[in-house]
Parts: structure tokens; C-alpha cells; sequence
């Protein structure tokens, strides 16, 4: 089970959020929160996975970087929203899988690849997500995302996803 440890505020270039840090006795999972969310329904949520590579090392070999920052201005837009960091790079396998997979990405896309490296096409969890949701009592989601897959999951975790917006990216 997931617990909240602490939180502060966050002021960021797209506004000021409410960073909330939890941690379920493996990992740690960041909420940063605009607005009052509490029992909210169709509340914009973005549930996104650490990327070292886009977000450390300004890498442009992936779109997480732009995923992030047009969550951030949709919520800003909003007024009220929430985003969802879990520690789980490289879809779960970890950065050594990233690593691993390069040579077999440009022919077969990232999810083969992970696998043609012999790791799981997507070994994220998305139970921490679930559980931060239900601990600020949200609702309903609108996900921000560009694969209805992650809906899917969420879903499977008993939260209500009501619509998923595609967020720009290059």
C-alpha cells in the first residue's frame, strides 16, 4: 500500500503546483497537483514514467520530454489537473534494458525491441497510480496520453478513466 510522506509547493514555469511524494516500501512515486482535485471527476491526469535519457539528458530520441511539458500546459490551461511520476524507466525494465535495446529500436520499435533484448515489452505497474489517485480522491481521470494501452491498465486498476486526450508532441 502506498503511503504520503511529504509535500511542499512547486513553482514551475507552467504555474504553481503542489508536489506530494509517496512511497509504497520499493519506490518512490511524485503527484504534482494543480488546483483543488479533491473528489474531482474528469480531472486532466498525466501518469508518466521516468525517462533519464529526456528528462536529465535532453535526449531527442524519445517524446517524454514533450509528453511532460504539454501536460503541464494543458493543466496550466485548466487550472486544475494532476500529473503522476512513477519510477519506471525504460516501461519498467529499467535503464540497462534502454541500454540494451537500442541496436534492435529503429528496426522493430521500442516494445519489440525491449523484448528482442530479452526483457518484458512493458513491465510497468500501474497500481502506485491507482493507489495516489484514490488517496487524493479523484474521481474520474481525462488521461493525458498518446496510447489508450495506459487507459487500459489504469482501468484494469479500478480507475475510472472517462476519455483520453492525445497530448501534441513532435
Amino acid at each position: 500500500m502506498i503511503k504520503r510522506l511529504a509535500f511542499r509547493e512547486l513553482k514551475t514555469k507552467f504555474g504553481t503546483f503542489t508536489e506530494i511524494l509517496y512511497y509504497d516500501g520499493r519506490q518512490e512515486s511524485i503527484a504534482i497537483v494543480m488546483g483543488d482535485i479533491d473528489g474531482g471527476e474528469n480531472v486532466l491526469c498525466r501518469v508518466h514514467s521516468h525517462c533519464i535519457g529526456a528528462h536529465v539528458f535532453n535526449s531527442i530520441e524519445c517524446t517524454c520530454r514533450e509528453e511532460m511539458e504539454a501536460a503541464q500546459i494543458a493543466i496550466q490551461n485548466e487550472g486544475l489537473g494532476i500529473i503522476i511520476w512513477l519510477d519506471q524507466e525504460a516501461k519498467g525494465n529499467g535503464h540497462l534494458a534502454l541500454i540494451e535495446s537500442i541496436p534492435f529500436k529503429k528496426e522493430f520499435g521500442q516494445a519489440k525491441a525491449y523484448e528482442m533484448a530479452g526483457y518484458k515489452a512493458d513491465a510497468r505497474s500501474y497500481t502506485p497510480a491507482a493507489q495516489i489517485l484514490d488517496d487524493l480522491k479523484v474521481r474520474s481521470i481525462i488521461l493525458l496520453a498518446n496510447s489508450e494501452g495506459k487507459a487500459d491498465e489504469l482501468r484494469k486498476e479500478s480507475v475510472n478513466v472517462s476519455a483520453v486526450r492525445e497530448l501534441p508532441v513532435s
